[in-house]
């Protein structure tokens, strides 16, 4: 996903500078880990009905973004 900007925000006000998907507090990091506990996104979008597949999409085009980041200085 190219546009993972528009799903993920990160405020020093809010979530104490956690990585969110906009518009509500839930942190990328629970999202990332559910799923690499093998939570099916199916599961995590009855859990939190506020998430959207995209913002899932979104959750792991960050941690990509990061991952590439921390490879590339």
């Amino acid at each position: 996903m190219e546009h993972w900007r528009e799903h993920i925000t990160v405020y020093p006000a809010i979530c104490h500078g956690k990585a969110c998907i906009r518009s509500t507090r839930i942190f990328v990091s629970i999202i990332l880990d559910n799923l690499a506990a093998g939570v099916r996104e199916d599961e995590l979008l009855h859990q939190y009905p506020a998430l959207t597949q995209e913002d899932i999409h979104a959750a792991l085009s960050y941690a990509r973004f990061l991952a590439c980041e921390l490879t590339n200085f």
